[in-house]
């Protein structure tokens, strides 16, 4: 039987492990799509919830789309959490687990969340557009929510 003592410094909670990937992973990927988009991303984010008006929303409206931004990134971590637990090889292997994680983050909202927003936004993309997108949540949502996984949860 193992106790709390014997338990390696930085092993924590499930909890604490998706909560560090969702508030990392969110902050690395609100502050890149600000910077290449501009500071009002998280009003095109509520309006993917409650349609084009949106954008042209106040304080509300930006609050919302922080909170779903934050809320979507929570979740992937909570995906990588609950996957890491049935394949170990997650946490082992964090580093290329993460980058294709991150693939598949990006690839999920472009053809699946996007296309079923209110926004009803899909293609046709642009190949550079789709590899950029790739590349930056690989790095951006795929490595963080990974790291946290390995470094925080049991």
């Amino acid at each position: 039987m193992e106790n709390s003592a014997s338990t390696p410094v930085g092993k924590c909670s499930g909890t604490l492990a998706i909560a560090v990937g969702g508030l990392s992973a969110g902050t690395l990927d609100l502050l890149q799509a600000s910077i290449l988009f501009g500071w009002s991303v998280p009003k095109v984010i509520a309006a993917g919830l409650l349609g084009k008006q949106a954008i042209h929303g106040g304080t509300g409206m930006y609050l919302l789309g922080l909170i779903l931004h934050y809320f979507i990134a929570a979740t992937a971590a909570g995906i990588y959490y609950g996957a890491s637990r049935k394949l170990p090889f997650l946490k082992v292997n964090w580093i290329v687990c993460g980058l294709f994680f991150g693939m598949a983050v990006e690839n999920i909202m472009n053809l699946i969340v996007l296309p079923l927003s209110a926004l009803h936004s899909h293609g046709p993309y642009h190949l550079q557009d789709l590899i950029l997108g790739i590349v930056v949540h690989m790095i951006v949502v795929g490595l963080p929510i990974a790291f946290s996984i390995r470094r925080f949860s049991n």
